[in-house]
């Protein structure tokens, strides 16, 4: 009677080599982008947290616990960065429509100029696409959204 043994396969979790490049290159852009972010927050006399928060309440009033949140920080943190943006004239508190009892941080105007200013000098955002088609660019920016669900 014939063996009917089987020679055991090895699974590996290890990703193939293009899967490592990809990583690594967006690891790049991702380095890359958090300099050229700092340096544009920099030029703007705010830190890196401070032009964060600044770009998220351009968006919209946000209470601090979910500023603290989505910047992935303690809410004391949060209270410290309004605070030096308040004193600039680029935030203020506001108490919030939904419940009066809470306060809100929301951009001013200038506050608005401000973020707006930096976000069109972030240079490493914007130079490498100029080099792509706006097919490219579509291209990217659908994988992008695809990765992130």
């Amino acid at each position: 009677m014939a063996s009917t043994t089987s020679t055991p396969q090895v699974i590996t979790n290890r990703p193939d080599p293009l899967t490592v490049e990809v990583v690594e290159l967006i690891g790049e852009v991702v380095v890359r982008f958090h300099e050229d972010y700092e340096s544009a927050a920099a030029e703007h006399a705010l830190t890196g947290a401070q032009a964060r928060l600044l770009s998220l309440l351009c968006l919209e009033p946000l209470p601090m616990r979910r500023l603290a949140r989505q910047l992935k920080c303690e809410p004391s943190n949060v209270t410290g960065i309004v605070d030096r943006l308040e004193a600039r004239g680029l935030v203020e508190r506001q108490p919030d429509p939904a419940d009066r009892r809470v306060k809100v941080a929301a951009a001013t105007a200038e506050g608005r100029r401000v973020a707006r200013s930096l976000r069109e000098s972030l240079r490493f955002a914007r130079e490498p696409l100029a080099g792509l088609s706006e097919g490219e660019r579509v291209a990217l920016r659908d994988t992008l959204r695809r990765m992130l669900g």
